[in-house]
């Protein structure tokens, strides 16, 4: 049932940022792409393992025999949470920059931008 749940986020949350992109406003657009990354966070940590009940007392490398506990990935984890930084860091660029395309050109209309010379 949590695997069917979380498909249908993953894939609402493509679903939107999917929609925000083809608009024609400037910073929608952009919060598209931002809705868009985390989607696929979102997906590379569902497919990382998250599983219930996986806190142990014991350490991860306590027993290589038989009783190794059964833990999400770490890896993924790491690269999930630098790509959530470098994301923010995306977003708030380009919000400057449809700042500054407002401050030249009056609009973020993107199909009247893409008219003028």
């Amino acid at each position: 049932m949590t695997a069917i749940v979380l498909a249908a986020v993953i894939g609402a949350l493509f679903a939107l940022g999917t929609f925000l992109i083809l608009r024609r406003d400037l910073i929608r657009v952009v919060w598209g792409l931002t809705i868009i990354s985390q989607a696929a966070n979102v997906y590379l940590l569902a497919m990382g393992g998250i599983t219930e009940g996986t806190a142990e007392t014991v350490p991860i490398l306590a027993g290589h025999g038989e009783h190794v506990p059964a833990t999400a990935d770490p890896l993924v984890q790491a690269l999930v949470l630098t790509a959530i930084v470098i994301g923010f860091g995306m977003t708030a660029f380009a919000l400057v920059l449809s700042y500054r395309v407002y401050e030249e050109h009056d609009t973020l209309d993107v199909s009247e931008l893409g008219d003028r010379e």
